[in-house]
């Protein structure tokens, strides 16, 4: 099928599509805001400026749109039907770029959050923010956890225990 609009028509309505403040990163910013967390958007000093930074949870945030990433098995990206291998090369170098800018910020000590257009759907928004929310509560405990029990008294082999921990857990990282 043809395209319906005309060359100036459809340069005019692909130059209105947004790369910063769209309705999904909106949603997930005011989200995030009202749970208490604060963060940077569009940090340029860092790998693919990711659209969310919360630097105290190391973690990014990218907000993509299904067709312009090609989310693959997504009711919402298909082909279009003219053009197809300007289309199809320029979403696989999306795909490959933003593959090599993930790995980037792993390999820089970030976590990496991927957030489809999909997700953010009225019908299952509040079940993947509220993902959101337990997952970067889950960072935070990992990041700040304490990793070895602290011995007190001068050669004292107990440990302070919180009321309901296991002793066992602690005892395999005791240092002999």
């Amino acid at each position: 099928m043809a395209d319906v609009l005309t060359s100036e028509q459809r340069r005019k309505c692909m130059s209105r599509i947004r790369s910063k403040n769209t309705k999904p990163e909106i949603i997930i910013r005011k989200f995030l805001f009202a749970h208490g967390f604060r963060f940077r958007i569009n940090v340029k000093r860092l790998p693919g400026t990711p659209d969310i930074v919360l630097r105290k949870y190391q973690t990014v945030i990218f907000v993509n749109g299904c067709f312009w990433h090609g989310h693959e098995g997504c009711r919402y990206f298909r082909l279009p039907k003219s053009n197809v291998d300007f289309w199809k090369n320029k979403i696989e170098r999306n795909k490959e770029r933003d593959l090599r800018e993930r790995i980037k910020l792993r390999d820089m000590g970030w976590h990496v959050i991927q957030f489809w257009e999909c997700q953010l759907k009225p019908s299952v928004r509040n079940e993947n923010l509220n993902g959101l929310l337990f997952t970067l509560n889950h960072l935070f405990l990992e990041n700040f956890a304490v990793r070895h029990a602290v011995l007190y008294g001068e050669g004292s082999r107990e440990l302070n225990l919180i009321a309901a921990e296991d002793k066992t857990e602690y005892e395999k990282d005791k240092p002999l």
